[in-house]
């Protein structure tokens, strides 16, 4: 593994532990060359995924991009770091089983919004408003409505 500090391309493993329910080995290595300490996560990778966006394009499928966009949604809500793992593997284990190799944008969205939904109600509405594309104060009435007949979010626990 490179240094991320001085870019040798060998380091040493210090420390491995297995993190996230056995799904994830977290190591911990030095550096011979500079003496720097740094993590690195292992996660197995049962095929590559391409992910089909608008016009056309594709790219590789980025796990990363759906944790930052939950954070994003999550942000000042009563959410951990860890929920958020471990709703972004349960939705890579979603698209990994559907055998697929490549998957419409719009579908991640969706298993997002459905993982955000278990998770925080507010958190799930934020993510739909950009999901949904929402343009007016009537998109969110017409959504909340929608929630509220289908009864999809978590309640509220009674103090």
């Amino acid at each position: 593994m490179r240094c991320p500090f001085c870019g040798n391309d060998e380091s040493q493993v210090k420390d491995s532990r297995p993190t996230e329910e056995n799904a994830t080995i977290r190591r911990r290595r030095a550096c011979p060359s500079c003496g720097a300490r740094f993590t690195t996560f292992e996660r197995v990778q049962l095929r590559e995924l391409i992910v089909l966006k608008a016009g056309d394009k594709k790219e590789v499928f980025d796990r990363e991009k759906v944790i930052r966009s939950m954070t994003i949604a999550a942000r000042k809500r009563p959410v951990s770091i860890e929920q958020i793992e471990r709703a972004a593997n349960g939705v890579v284990r979603q698209l990994e089983q559907l055998g697929e190799p490549e998957i419409e944008s719009r579908a991640i969205g969706g298993y997002v919004m459905k993982a955000l939904a278990s998770l925080d109600a507010v958190a799930y509405i934020r993510y739909a408003s950009v999901y949904k594309d929402f343009r007016n104060p009537e998109d969110f009435h017409e959504f909340l409505e929608e929630v509220q007949e289908l009864d999809t979010l978590p309640k509220k626990k009674a103090s």
